[in-house]
């Protein structure tokens, strides 16, 4: 089983040709392309949902396809990654990323879209693992804390990155131009890495978990399909339950599996280790809130405010400069005030911003959301850091790869939970809040409404006078919508922050 007392065991390793700052480089690099793919997309939905006549469900599968992919597999390639070369496996990686975004340029149905981001997330896969745990196997440990607090900066700024980019492409070109763009970048991070990151690898591997890769996958693949599918075909439909039957046995043979196997792939005890635990849970809790937020929250700036890709993605920069800092100053405040009071109150503030941005309604404009926005990106700086700390602080040197993919493991199955659940809560609000109005419309008007908040806009554009209250009935459905999944996802946050408050360790977890 993996223990917390073979760190000194793993062979030294070189810096790379660029010492610690090009590690540092070429990881966040690759690190940032990741992100970056999660929450760019976001700002082309209203686009998809006209231009592939996408409804509500195939835009979160659009969105969540990508996550459950790399959710379902970071784990087990992180763990190959371990035995064969962390560095390999992360070059292999951004190939078949790059491969499949070209490919993802060219589609023209939202099925074939969704396919495309699925194996885009697989891609991901195979280069998130090796990011962080390249910088926690290579830098010296008086050094290790400052490099993660980096890592995890970028990890979160790395969405905005994603936006900002996207923004300003979708200003001259079409949604396509996001997934050229992707490809180009993943060629560039593969020869970043290939240049200026050491190959570190496990100085013990083991023979690999097979049972264990196979349950956490399918554990994950049908708890996010349960809750978009529990969304849209009724949560007492025979497959919808089905599926969570299967997330659960699965999640239990994992665990049953696990504690025989002598050398699983994530040793359930570890979720006995406060540290280990409390910082899961706080990875988890923060993405499954960022990614579900940004999914509806950019709807808002463009479908309410009627802002541009480009002004939408620089309304969320404030996250960013809030982030970053913050982020950086948490192991100071870590050593000041202890792991649990930082945790707690990262979360805490990231619930409350939330609950304020809940308010708004569709005449409030955009202070009222950056007063929320600013709370929420310190929250973010503070929860983020202090949770991947405690996760790779509670394993050795030599499972670094198993740490670092545990961390992104959380951080995705957190952003696919958020985004089928949220665009899932905002969905059937949206379509229950509706006017009747839109039930006297031609059907394929009416079906086109209640298919998105985007193409209900797109119809009242084209009914001239008659399309004004049309359009009102969209917004304030819309922000019904919002309003609730905001709602439902800062109660989460908030009990997440009690569970800190109470059972978190007061000082991180050391593994040198």
């Amino acid at each position: 089983m993996i223990t917390t007392s073979h760190q000194d065991d793993a062979a030294p390793v070189a810096t790379g040709r660029a010492g610690t700052r090009g590690v540092l480089v070429s990881m966040c690099l690759s690190l940032v392309l990741v992100v970056a793919s999660v929450s760019a997309l976001n700002l082309a939905l209203p686009d998809l949902a006209i231009d592939l006549s996408a409804s509500n469900s195939a835009l979160t599968w659009i969105a969540d396809a990508y996550t459950v992919a790399l959710a379902a597999f970071v784990l087990p390639l992180g763990a190959i990654g371990d035995r064969l070369g962390r560095r390999d496996v992360l070059v292999v990686g951004t190939v078949v990323f790059g491969a499949a975004s070209l490919a993802a340029s060219f589609t023209d149905s939202t099925s074939t879209l969704i396919a495309w981001r699925a194996v885009m997330g697989l891609g991901a896969a195979m280069i998130m693992p090796g990011t962080l745990s390249t910088i926690t196997a290579a830098f010296p440990p008086e050094q290790r804390a400052k490099g993660v607090a980096t890592w995890s900066g970028f990890a979160a700024a790395g969405a905005i990155i994603g936006m900002l980019v996207a923004g300003a492409l979708l200003e001259q070109f079409s949604w396509r131009s996001i997934f050229v763009t992707s490809a180009a970048t993943a060629l560039a991070a593969g020869l970043a890495a290939a240049l200026l990151a050491p190959n570190t690898k496990d100085a013990h591997p083991h023979r690999p978990d097979v049972a264990g890769a196979v349950t956490t996958a399918v554990a994950i693949g049908t708890l996010v399909y349960a809750i978009i599918e529990g969304n849209e075909q009724g949560w007492t439909d025979p497959v919808v339950i089905g599926a969570f039957v299967v997330t659960v046995v699965s999640f239990a043979a994992y665990a049953v599996l696990g504690l025989r196997t002598e050398h699983p792939l994530l040793d359930p005890a570890l979720f006995g280790i406060r540290g280990f635990r409390a910082g899961a849970v706080t990875v988890l809790v923060q993405f499954m809130a960022v990614f579900g937020f940004f999914f509806v929250g950019l709807q808002y700036l463009q479908l309410i405010l009627d802002y541009s890709p480009l002004k939408a993605a620089l309304a969320l920069v404030p996250v960013a400069l809030a982030v970053l800092p913050t982020s950086q100053l948490t192991p100071h405040l870590v050593n000041r005030v202890g792991m649990k009071a930082v945790m707690s109150a990262g979360l805490f503030l990231l619930a409350i911003g939330l609950y304020v941005i809940s308010f708004l309604g569709v005449d409030s404009g955009y202070l009222p959301f950056l007063g929320g926005l600013v709370l929420a990106g310190f929250g973010i700086g503070l929860s983020g850091a202090v949770g991947t700390a405690a996760i790779t602080g509670s394993l050795g040197r030599g499972q670094q790869g198993v740490a670092s993919a545990m961390n992104d493991t959380t951080r995705e199955v957190g952003s696919a939970i958020g985004i089928a659940l949220m665009g899932s809560i905002y969905g059937s609000h949206y379509r229950s809040s509706l006017p009747d109005s839109v039930d006297r419309l031609p059907a394929d008007a009416a079906e086109s409404v209640r298919h998105s908040a985007a193409a209900g806009l797109h119809v009242a554009d084209h009914l001239g006078a008659r399309g004004a209250a049309l359009a009102d009935g969209v917004k304030s459905a819309f922000m019904d919508g919002l309003s609730a999944s905001l709602i439902a996802v800062s109660v989460i946050v908030a009990a997440a922050a009690i569970g800190a408050l109470l059972r978190a360790p007061k000082t991180p977890p050391t593994a040198d």
